[in-house]
């Protein structure tokens, strides 16, 4: 599974509006690809979480995911 399928799966598992998820690959300024994170707006929270958690318990998931293909990746929650 790709790390843009990884992060796409988390976050329609999460959110109420599972059509509204999209990723986006951009390429970083390092050798990091960033994937950029749209949600519907009432979805926001529920993918922060309390205090950032859920968002970082995703970012490091992602990271893993792409550690596992050989490459690095960064997720940024875009609104």
């Amino acid at each position: 599974m790709m790390t843009e399928e990884v992060l796409a799966f988390i976050a329609r598992k999460l959110v109420d509006h599972p059509d509204d998820v999209s990723v986006t690959p951009v390429d970083g300024d390092r050798v990091d690809t960033v994937l950029e994170l749209r949600v519907h707006a009432d979805d926001m929270g529920k993918v922060i979480g309390k205090r950032g958690r859920t968002a970082k318990a995703i970012r490091t998931v992602v990271k893993a995911a792409a550690t596992r293909e050989g490459t690095s990746a960064t997720v940024e929650i875009v609104d």
